[in-house]
C-alpha cells in the first residue's frame, strides 16, 4: 500500500513539474568581473535543489560525526541497561522455578550493573524489585538477617514524585508474611498496622491479619478478620462457613468461667449466636460452668424453630440439651414433645426428650423414648450409654434392682 502511494505522489509530481517546467524560457544571469553566466531557469532550479541538499547532507553528517562519541555512550548505556532488564527477568524466573540460590545471585548482580553504572539513568522500580527478589530468595533459605537487609535497602530507595508506593506497600506484605514464616505473630500485626487503610482492606492483607491472630490465639479478633475476608469473597460460601463457626468454637473454649463466656458471648455477631453449632458449644460450656439455666435459654429459640434446622443442627442442638437439665421446667415440656412428635426418626431428639422427662421425674412418660434411644445403633456410644444410666435411675425409683444392674451392665457393654 505504502509503494503504491509513492507511485501515485511520483505521477503528480511528474505531472507538476511538466506543466510548469516545460515551457518555462526564462533565464537567470550571473555577472562576475566582466564576465557573464546565462542558465535556463530550469536548470538553476535543478541545481538550486542539489545545492541545497548538498548542504543539507553536509551539515547531517557533520553532526552525526561530532555526536558519535555521545551516541556510543548512549549505546553502552542502552546495553547495560538491557543486561540489568534480563538478570532481573532471569531472577524471576530462578525464583518461581524454586532456584533460589541462583535467583539471589541474578538479582544481585542486576543490582551490581545498576551500581557499576554511575552515568545510568537511576531506576529505582528496578532496584527495589531486585531487592524484593534478593530478600525472597534469601528468605526461602533460611538467611533471615541478609533478607532483612535486602528489605530495608528496597525500603529506603528514592521514589520518583507523583507516583504511588506500590513496591513499598508490596514489601511490608512480604515481611508480615515472613514475619508469620518466623513465628513472630506481634511483628506481622505490626507491620499490618502499619499499612495505609485501603491496602489493609485487601485480601492479602487480611489473610496475613487473620493468620497472625490465629497464630496468636486471638479467636474474637480472627472472627472480625474472616467476616472482612468472607464479604470480600476471600473464601467459598462453605468454607467461610466452616471457618467462621471454627473461629467462634475457639473462642468459646478458650473461656475459663461463666463470666468470661457471657462476654465472649455478647461479643459474637448476632449471625453467630443464631448458628445452631455456636449455640449448642457454647450452652454446652457455660453448662460446664454451673449455669444449665442459661445454657437452656440459649437453647430455647433453636428448640422452638426446629423445623427450620437441618438434621445436623437438630443434633447438635439435642446433644447440648442433654447436659443442660438440671432444673429443666415444666414450661419445656410441650416443646419437646412436639419436638419429639415431629422428629421420631431422629433417636438423638428422642433421647433428648426422655432425659428431660426423667429429670423432671415422669418416668412413665421417659421410658419409652430411653428404650427407644438405648436400642437405637445410629447413636454414638456416649450417647446409649446415657440413656441406659437413665433406664437404670428409672428402675431404681421403682424398686427393681435386678433391672437397673442390667441396665447398668448394658451401659457398661456399649463401645
Amino acid at each position: 500500500m505504502r509503494s503504491i502511494i509513492w507511485l501515485v505522489l511520483l505521477f503528480v509530481v511528474a505531472v507538476v513539474a511538466a506543466s510548469t517546467l516545460g515551457r518555462n524560457d526564462g533565464l537567470v544571469s550571473f555577472y562576475w568581473s566582466g564576465w557573464r553566466l546565462d542558465l535556463s531557469l530550469n536548470l538553476f532550479i535543478v541545481g538550486l535543489l542539489l545545492l541545497c541538499f548538498a548542504v543539507v547532507s553536509g551539515i547531517s553528517g557533520v553532526n552525526s560525526l561530532i555526536g558519535l562519541p555521545a551516541r556510543a555512550r548512549e549505546w553502552r548505556l542502552a546495553r547495560r541497561e538491557r543486561a540489568a532488564q534480563s538478570a532481573l527477568r532471569e531472577a524471576l524466573a530462578e525464583f518461581l522455578g524454586a532456584r533460589y540460590g541462583r535467583s539471589q545471585k541474578a538479582a544481585q548482580r542486576a543490582l551490581s550493573i545498576q551500581d557499576s553504572s554511575p552515568d545510568m539513568p537511576p531506576d529505582p522500580e528496578l532496584r527495589v524489585l531486585a531487592h524484593l527478589l534478593a530478600a525472597s530468595s534469601l528468605h526461602r533459605l533460611q538467611d533471615r538477617s541478609r533478607r532483612d537487609e535486602h528489605l530495608q535497602q528496597a525500603l529506603r530507595q528514592p521514589r520518583r514524585p507523583g507516583l504511588p508506593r506500590v513496591a513499598d506497600e508490596g514489601a511490608q506484605l512480604l515481611a508480615a508474611e515472613w514475619a508469620l514464616d518466623d513465628r513472630d505473630g506481634p511483628r506481622a500485626l505490626r507491620l499490618l498496622a502499619e499499612l495505609p487503610p485501603g491496602v489493609a482492606r485487601r485480601t492479602q492483607a487480611l489473610r496475613l491479619r487473620l493468620q497472625a491472630q490465629r497464630q496468636l490465639r486471638q479467636p474474637l479478633e480472627a472472627l472480625r478478620s474472616a467476616r472482612l475476608l468472607a464479604k470480600h469473597q476471600g473464601f467459598s460460601p462453605v468454607a467461610a462457613q466452616g471457618l467462621l463457626r471454627s473461629l467462634a468454637f475457639e473462642a468459646i473454649d478458650a473461656t475459663h468461667d461463666a463470666d468470661q463466656l457471657r462476654a465472649t458471648w455478647l461479643q459474637l455477631e448476632s449471625s453467630d449466636r443464631r448458628d445452631a453449632y455456636v449455640a449448642a458449644r457454647a450452652a454446652m460450656r457455660i453448662a460446664r460452668f454451673g449455669q444449665p439455666e442459661e445454657a437452656r435459654q440459649w437453647l430455647r429459640p433453636f428448640w422452638e424453630q426446629m423445623q427450620d434446622l437441618g438434621a445436623d443442627g437438630r443434633d447438635q442442638v439435642a446433644r447440648a440439651l442433654t447436659q443442660c437439665l438440671p432444673g429443666i421446667g415444666p414450661d419445656w415440656l410441650p416443646r419437646l414433645e412436639a419436638a419429639q412428635l415431629s422428629f421420631v426418626q431422629e433417636p438423638i431428639v428422642t433421647l433428648a426428650v426422655g432425659a428431660a422427662l426423667a429429670e423432671r421425674q415422669l418416668w412413665g412418660k421417659a421410658r419409652r423414648p430411653l428404650e427407644q434411644a438405648a436400642g437405637h445403633n445410629a447413636l454414638d456410644g456416649a450417647c446409649r450409654r446415657l440413656a441406659w444410666r437413665l433406664l437404670a435411675q428409672l428402675a431404681r425409683e421403682e424398686g427393681d434392682e435386678p433391672r437397673a444392674l442390667r441396665c447398668e451392665q448394658a451401659a457398661a457393654a456399649v463401645e
